[in-house]
């Protein structure tokens, strides 16, 4: 099992995002559909109520900056 996901992880939490959805199209991407499919990760263990805009920004921008710098 994976290690558990907390909203101070948003590195991890942007590469699980990476991984269940490949091929998103960032511009149509709302701050809800980040929260949403993160409390919905197998390993996310966190209050949901605590997410934030300033938290779900971050998950957005590490999971924009790791697909943009994705080889693939």
């Amino acid at each position: 099992m994976a290690d558990p996901l907390n909203w101070d992880s948003t590195f991890a939490i942007a590469l699980a995002l990476k991984n269940i959805h490949p091929r998103v199209d960032f511009e149509k991407v709302s701050l809800g559909d980040i929260y949403r499919w993160t409390i919905a990760l197998e390993s996310f263990e966190d209050d949901p109520a605590l997410a934030n805009d300033e938290i779900l920004s971050a998950i957005y921008q590490d999971w924009f900056e790791e697909t943009l710098n994705d080889p693939k």
